[in-house]
């Protein structure tokens, strides 16, 4: 038991609680639905492309890693890297980067290089960057297992307030891609620009709550539960969409690829509940 002095100076127990534990098990969890996301997209995508180059493989595979790594931890209660984990999650952070260096190179090597149009229709530069986001999720939830129980530090500073950072890069980012796939669609549905507006308030968010002093936040809580339930109601319009194109889900080895895609969307869920985790270690914080 230790001591905690309540909000009037007075003196509590409370009961020594491994938060950060808690937290990089469900950080484990974003990261196995992230790159399971990751995982779907690139098989359908790269097949699409008939593996033209071997390397595209290597984003199956990592992502793969990364699935089962956060499978894993996230059932995991000990407060110890675990080496295997640690090595599937850098593979997949590192597949990103290489990924995102091809997809810039297939973008810029095409007539009329960094134009919109090939932004629109060459290799999306979003998708290695949510592979590199879910080895980077997973590789800071290990080493936050060997840190102190107390005072948990990430690159410095308060490992909630790192945390929270990253998730607000990774949201922001995510959205973005997001909102350059729906303006080619000329958001022809106004869901479509849900994903422009609720992930981005949710990062603003996490930003108020890493500068901010350390307290409950009830208002970025329920914004990130909307968030993460809003990733799955994007997964079910895309299903709407493709059931709507000729043939519906009859044709589904046609209008899988041509519809809108069905993985996009719970990667904001993913990215949610890595959001909650941080957001409650950032709580528990001097």
């Amino acid at each position: 038991m230790v001591k905690r002095r309540n909000e009037a100076g007075s003196l509590t127990r409370a009961p020594v609680v491994q938060t950060h534990i808690e937290a990089a098990r469900t950080f484990n969890r974003g990261c196995a639905l992230l790159a399971l996301s990751v995982l779907a997209d690139s098989a359908m995508e790269h097949y699409r492309g008939s593996f033209a180059n071997p390397a595209m493989f290597a984003p199956l595979v990592s992502s793969s890693g990364a699935l089962l790594a956060g499978l894993h931890g996230s059932r995991d209660h000990r407060q110890q890297m675990h080496r295997m984990r640690h090595a599937a999650y850098l593979t997949a952070a590192a597949t990103g980067v290489a990924g995102a260096a091809f997809h810039f190179y297939n973008v810029t090597k095409r007539p009329g290089g960094f134009s919109w149009n090939n932004l629109f229709h060459a290799a999306p530069l979003g998708a290695p960057l949510a592979l590199l986001l879910s080895g980077a999720l997973g590789t800071v939830a290990e080493q936050l297992r060997d840190e102190p129980v107390h005072e948990p530090q990430l690159s410095g500073m308060p490992a909630g307030r790192a945390l929270t950072l990253l998730v607000s890069a990774g949201l922001l980012g995510t959205a973005g891609e997001a909102a350059l796939l729906h303006f080619r669609g000329a958001f022809q549905h106004r869901a479509m620009y849900a994903p422009v507006c609720v992930p981005p308030v949710a990062a603003v968010l996490l930003v108020h709550a890493a500068l901010g002093r350390p307290r409950e936040r009830w208002l970025t809580q329920l914004w990130l539960r909307l968030t993460t339930a809003f990733g799955f109601a994007g997964a079910a319009f895309h299903a709407r969409g493709i059931a709507r194109r000729q043939g519906g889900w009859r044709n589904w080895s046609q209008n899988l690829f041509a519809g809108p895609p069905l993985s996009a969307p719970p990667s904001f869920s993913a990215l949610a509940l890595a959001g909650l985790a941080a957001l409650r270690l950032r709580e528990t914080e001097k």
